[in-house]
Parts: C-alpha cells; structure tokens; sequence
C-alpha cells in the first residue's frame, strides 16, 4: 500500500491533535508531511520534531523566530514557510496526497480550496468552505478531481450511512435517499431557563456536555449555530434540499447522524463521542484502521433520546436555515457575523444572547443590499470583511 503524505493544516488545534495520534498508529501507511499552526507556535514545534515533518508553515516572521527559538540546535529543522501564500502552495506540494483542513474560520477557505484545486484528497473539517464558498468549493472539487472526505463527525456518518464508491460528489442526492437526520448534543443550555440565558459567561456556555472542543465552536454548539453551518454544509456535501435536512436533539451524543431512505429504512452511524474515529475512517478510506477509541458498549447506553430544536432557546439555528434557504450571499453574512459576535461574547463585550441579535442584524442589513452572489474567492473574501466590518459596529452599538 503506498503511504500517504499528509499535510495537517491546524494541526495544534483539537482536530489536528487528534489526527496527529491516529497518524502515530499507522507508521507504515501514514507519514506527515507538513504541519501548520497560527498561535501556538511552541507546540507546533514539538510536534514536527515528533512527526519529522519536512514543512511547517506559520503565519509571520514573528512566528518563525518563534519557531526557530523553540527548536533544538542539535536537530535539523524542517522547512519552515510564512504567510497565507505558503500555506496554499504547501497543499499544492507534489508530494502531498491528502490534506486535513482543520483551520478554524474563514481564514483556511484559501488553503482548502488550494487543496481542492491541486486535485488532492481533502479530509475537510473546515466548515467555512462550504458555508461561505459552497458552490464555488464542490464546483472546484469535481473539475479539478479532488477527493472529498467530511470529517465533522455529523457528515461523516451521514456519509458513512450513503452508498458511494469515492468522495462526496456533491452534484445529485444519492438514489433513494429521502431525509438527512442530522443530530445534536443541545449543548450545556438545552434546559436552562430561558430567562438566564441573558447571564451566561463565556466559562459556562464552553462547557460543553459531551465534547471537548475549542471555546469558538464550544460556543457554536451552545448556540447551535454549528448546527446551523452543519445543515448547510449537508446541503452543499449530499446535494439535499433543505426541506429535507432535519435536526434532532440528542442529549446523548452516541448517534452522530442518521440517513432515512425512501423505503422507510433508517440507517444510524453510531459510536463514541471521539473525533478519532471520523478521522480515522478519513484517512483509511475506503478501509477501516484502528483510531485508538475504546468499545462502545451498547450495554450501558440505557436509552437514546431524541427531540426537535426549541428554535425560541436556538434563534441561530433558525436563521441558518433562513440564510440557506436565501442565498450564498446570506450564508457568508451568516457565518462571518457569527465569528465577531462570539469572538466579543468570549471577550466579555456582548452578552450571550446578543449573538444571535447581531446574526439577525447583519442578514437584515445585507438582504436589504444589492449584492450579487459571489463568483470567485475574492468575492467571497470581500463580502466577509464586509460582514465582519458591519457586526463590530453592532457589538459596539450593543454594548
């Protein structure tokens, strides 16, 4: 078998840890060929020395001393490249075969699309590609013969639960497929009163029930935002109308997602909570590997419960499904509004239950506009910063 050189985008994120440990198990198929981290620059450097990647990319110069710093003089340092440029054209090394995107937000659509234009398998855990640029990424994906494999764990059960041969094509609904259930954990809200949602600090909504993440997209599954971008990333993935994506509240986390198909058949992905095995069955497609996660005993489930969205407690999630269902141009206003509201809640300059008011400003104020639906990435990166510029001026009004 010919082992696969990857390149970790992300890599001292969660996903990228996580990918990390999977690619320690298989030594003989798996090899790291790049790594990437924006912030912590410190830990990217013993994770090259521990991988012997050939490349790490960082964001500046000040990163690089950083690096430089944090490398043992005895040892012979990896290539190291700076800047957005580098990152693109290091997903583009003939060497690379596949590419896990796991940049968290609008800042890695350019590396991901880079990806998917050099024709590589591309392990997407970067949900901005497909929230912000979706028809403009799966177009890309089928003309330039790039594999995608979802890893958010709700896609790759849904995934797992179609009949396909290869990557996700995008283009038509598998046969006989009727519903996409897509589930949720409801997050450490899903009964509080709705009247103290108003007091809720940045420590409480990133304790998350079931999954250790990062405080961003903690704070996503709280609101169920990231549910919302999950509804519209299944649309883009699967090729599935909207009306027929459903969510369902799962407190217990164990199924990750379910396909229903016109015979009334329900097909279930179900297992522990661990961003492992996802990865796992990403890198091994179409085989199985081992991950590293431990049984899952069915045993001591006891029970699974299931329950629609209180959209009243999760205004986020609805206005996902009112962006989707209004244009790519909403979607992206949707996605870059959100990431300045919780970057200010997690501040402490907005309050909790301001994310979703200034969401809800931004897709007013934008659908009132005459902008044309974006055509190249420029396009997409251009009304970002727009958004991004309009939901200040809503936090600072809110404040």
């Amino acid at each position: 078998m010919k082992v696969q050189q990857i390149c970790v985008l992300g890599s001292t994120g969660s996903i990228g840890e996580n990918t990390l440990d999977v690619i320690a198990r298989h030594r003989d198929t798996l090899n790291v060929y790049a790594l990437s981290a924006y912030s912590r620059i410190e830990r990217l450097a013993a994770q090259a020395q521990a991988t012997r990647a050939r490349v790490v990319v960082v964001p500046n110069e000040a990163a690089r001393a950083r690096f430089v710093q944090a490398w043992p003089a005895s040892q012979r340092a990896p290539e190291i490249r700076v800047g957005a440029t580098a990152l693109a054209e290091t997903v583009a090394d003939t060497e690379v075969t596949s590419v896990m995107a796991a940049i968290v937000g609008a800042a890695g659509l350019p590396a991901a699309l880079a990806a998917a234009q050099a024709g590589k398998r591309v392990l997407l855990a970067n949900k901005e590609a497909l929230v912000a640029a979706g028809e403009l990424f799966m177009r890309t994906v089928r003309e330039c013969g790039a594999e995608l494999l979802p890893i958010d764990s709700e896609h790759n059960a849904i995934f797992q639960c179609l009949p396909h041969s290869s990557g996700c094509p995008g283009s038509h609904p598998a046969p006989g497929v009727r519903r996409l259930l897509v589930t949720a954990s409801g997050g450490p809200f899903r009964s509080t009163p709705l009247d103290q949602l108003d007091h809720v600090t940045p420590d409480q909504a990133c304790a998350h029930p079931n999954w250790s993440m990062g405080r961003k997209i903690s704070v996503d599954s709280a609101t169920m935002l990231n549910k919302g971008l999950e509804v519209i990333e299944a649309h883009w993935l699967f090729a599935m109308p909207v009306e027929r994506i459903q969510v369902l509240i799962h407190p217990q986390s164990k199924v990750h997602s379910m396909v229903e198909y016109e015979d009334g058949s329900i097909l279930a992905q179900l297992g522990q909570p661990d961003m492992r095995t996802p990865i796992a069955y990403g890198l091994g497609f179409p085989d199985r590997i081992d991950s590293g996660v431990g049984l899952f005993d069915l045993a001591t489930l006891g029970r699974l419960d299931f329950e629609l969205p209180d959209l009243n407690r999760f205004p986020c999630l609805r206005l996902a499904f009112e962006a989707l269902r209004a244009g790519q141009v909403a979607c992206i206003a949707l996605n870059a509004a959100n990431e300045i509201a919780v970057d200010r809640f997690l501040k402490q300059q907005i309050s909790y239950t301001q994310i979703a008011r200034i969401i809800e400003a931004c897709l007013n104020r934008v659908g009132g506009q005459a902008i044309s639906s974006p055509e190249t990435l420029d396009d997409v990166l251009a009304l970002d910063a727009h958004t991004r510029a309009m939901a200040s001026e809503f936090c600072l009004s809110a404040a």
